[in-house]
């Protein structure tokens, strides 16, 4: 199927509008009916309800969209890995929660590229569902994940336990009360954890769906949060923060996940320079 024709899909979608769609591709009206009347004619379902509002998605509209998305994710997949195979043979994309790029993958990435000649990474940042999504689809090679479900045709494998602490950036001892707590979105699992062991904290004064970036604002305001101990630790070491002792500490397992069937040469090296990585985090 013409990935024009799911990729006009989406934008119609998106935007619940022929009309707007056609703004959006630099193409005309006509040409995005036309499109849509195809796609459909090749599923035998109508995807769209039209209506002088806008287009809403059908139930079968709503079924196609997301293996829409997958087509042109992988479409654009062979497009980067076919651009760049005269300069980098090597091609691997990579993918993980934000709390798990910074101050580990990241550096990963770096040794990568410094031990295997002419490697090209794409790395992308999202929560456990989506990439385990996008490795079934093929657009992901390899995912590092907290308490992955077990998909079929994916190997899973524990790399570390990744620890929350609680750390302050406050002076002095004195106990601060919610209006100095920051709340850091860590995920579905830290969040569900943390309310039911702080329920008082559900809603506290300040909450960043920034997870990495929120370290940011701790060192520039006295108040307190839940961070990976890997990103704090030589903050408290060089006491620019102070570690809560007694407080609970979080801990979930860190896993990467690959297909079962790859291609072994290629992907050992890679496998193995991140479970050296993983050893050297606590």
């Amino acid at each position: 199927m013409d990935v024009s024709l799911a990729r006009t899909f989406l934008i119609v979608a998106e935007t619940g509008s022929f009309i707007d769609a056609g703004r959006k591709l630099n193409i005309t009206q006509s040409t995005v009916s036309a499109r849509i009347k195809g796609l459909e004619d090749i599923l035998g379902r109508p995807l769209f309800t039209r209506s002088k509002s806008g287009a809403e998605l059908t139930g079968a509209g709503e079924l196609f969209q997301k293996h829409a998305l997958a087509m042109v994710r992988v479409w654009q997949q062979a497009q980067l890995q076919v651009s760049l195979a005269d300069k980098h043979p090597e091609h691997i994309s990579v993918g993980a929660p934000q709390s798990l790029w910074s101050g580990f993958l990241l550096k990963w990435v770096s040794g990568l590229r410094s031990n295997i000649a002419g490697i090209a990474v794409s790395a992308t940042a999202g929560m456990s569902g989506a990439l385990g999504q996008r490795l079934i689809e093929g657009t992901l090679d390899l995912a590092v994940m907290y308490r992955p479900s077990p998909p079929p045709g994916l190997t899973i494998e524990h790399l570390f336990d990744e620890q929350f602490v609680l750390v302050s950036s406050a002076r002095g001892t004195a106990r601060r009360g919610a209006a100095d707590y920051l709340l850091i979105d860590w995920g579905v699992d830290f969040m569900q954890d943390h309310a039911a062991a702080f329920p008082e904290l559900a809603n506290p004064a300040l909450s960043l769906d920034l997870g990495p970036m929120g370290l940011d604002y701790l060192l520039a305001n006295e108040c307190s949060g839940y961070f990976p101990w890997r990103m704090v630790r030589s903050l408290v070491a060089r006491g620019r923060l102070r570690e809560s002792k007694r407080s609970r500490r979080f801990v979930y397992p860190v896993h990467m996940v690959y297909p079962e069937t790859r291609n072994e040469e290629a992907y050992e090296p890679i496998l193995e320079s991140l479970r050296r990585a993983a050893k050297r985090v606590n």
